[in-house]
């Protein structure tokens, strides 16, 4: 059994373990593979495993011995399923892997916002507080969540972790997803323009497709709160990023707090890069180091059920 890794530098850089998976096979391990070379270092591999390279037709007309695909991600739009399934190879992600990290990393971003943490941290680094007169100074804002509404678009693992913390901070949730009927917590589902309208934090926690690429964009972001944050750590697709740089520059919602976007990595030519009132993290809301060991223990267990002719988590 061959095993061709191909982007192992998206999972780790030698901190978690790869050997669950290389211990399976004959496994040659890349760290990142450009898109042209894909075919090359696959070559006569049985297995490929990658996070984001392109494997399209022509890779698997290249590499007629591949019949497995693993993905270190939920996401498959990089895997040609269809022409997987022609050549009879199996494709298998990983999900729910990452459900508390990325909500974790929404309430960071979300709590940065009200709490001005960066703000107050730049003020103490530069000597404001050992130059002030006083034990406390509170020049600079800050807002409590209770009270607040969340609106959740999109109400899988993740959306539904969110939800649970936002009450904790005695938020009010609700929600905007395609199957309403499978919210049966007691959470409020509305409309997708009313969730805008009413929301002072605007959460998005849903896949990309065809029909939802952009539904943020400059018709949807005016029907939001000139105080609103927009926070988006699900995909970069869901946003129009030329509006949403104009609605934060021209004060149409208050903030936004990024971690993916439609390139990556960001793009000198970004609008998002210089637009007022926009935290960036570089798509970091999944890679907790228990995140991916928790990944790649998955993955392992994907190839390994493959292998014994029992495929799990199988998306073609």
């Amino acid at each position: 059994m061959k095993i061709v890794i191909l982007d192992s530098e998206t999972v780790t850089r030698n901190d978690v373990s790869l050997e669950g998976i290389t211990s399976l096979g004959k496994a040659e391990v890349y760290g990142y593979t450009p898109d042209g070379e894909t075919a090359a270092r696959i070559g006569d591999a049985d297995a490929v495993i990658c996070n984001k390279c392109l494997i399209t037709d022509e890779v698997f007309e290249k590499c007629p011995n591949l019949k497995y695909v693993g993905l270190f991600a939920t996401g498959y739009n990089n895997v040609d399923t269809e022409s997987a399934r022609r050549h009879g190879a199996v494709v298998c992600n990983v999900p729910s892997y990452s459900t508390n990290s990325v909500a974790q990393h929404t309430f960071a971003m979300i709590l940065n916002y009200y709490n001005k943490i960066r703000e107050y941290a730049d003020s103490v680094d530069s000597g404001e507080w050992v130059n002030y007169k006083l034990f406390s100074y509170f020049g600079i804002p800050t807002y409590e969540l209770a009270g607040k509404t969340i609106g959740i678009i999109g109400y899988g693992d993740i959306g539904r972790q969110a939800a649970r913390i936002a009450r904790a901070f005695d938020m009010k949730v609700v929600t905007f997803t395609r199957t309403p009927e499978k919210v049966t917590d007691g959470t409020e589902s509305v409309t997708f323009e009313e969730l805008l309208r009413i929301s002072d934090v605007v959460t998005l926690h849903c896949p990309l497709t065809k029909d939802n690429e952009r539904m943020i964009n400059a018709e949807s972001l005016k029907l939001m709160k000139s105080s609103a944050i927009l926070v988006n750590t699900a995909r970069g697709g869901l946003v129009d990023e030329y509006a949403l740089a104009e609605a934060l520059d021209n004060g149409t919602i208050a903030a936004a707090c990024i971690d993916v976007l439609t390139l990556e990595p960001m793009k000198e030519d970004c609008p998002l890069r210089n637009a007022k009132n926009c935290t960036i993290t570089p798509h970091v809301a999944w890679a907790p180091r228990e995140t991916r060991e928790r990944l790649l223990r998955e993955v392992a267990l994907n190839l390994k059920c493959w292998i014994e002719g029992k495929p799990r988590n199988k998306v073609n």
